[in-house]
């Protein structure tokens, strides 16, 4: 049985910046291009970065796109 996503909760204080900028890092150290430095092009990566972990953590607010 699948543990992700989870319920979305209104407000949940481990989803931060810092969240987003670890996982960038530890994807910078594995040998993909890096995420936290200026480059053209880095908001909007970073942007996807996060819509992606939030994706990935947290449930739809409309059950019925929730995989099983």
């Amino acid at each position: 049985m699948r543990r992700y996503p989870i319920p979305r909760p209104a407000d949940d204080p481990r989803f931060t910046l810092g969240l987003a900028l670890d996982v960038a890092r530890v994807l910078a150290e594995r040998g993909y291009p890096s995420m936290t430095e200026p480059y053209d092009g880095c908001g909007a990566d970073f942007l996807a970065l996060q819509d992606a972990l939030f994706s990935l953590i947290y449930a739809p607010t409309d059950t019925s796109e929730v995989p099983s």
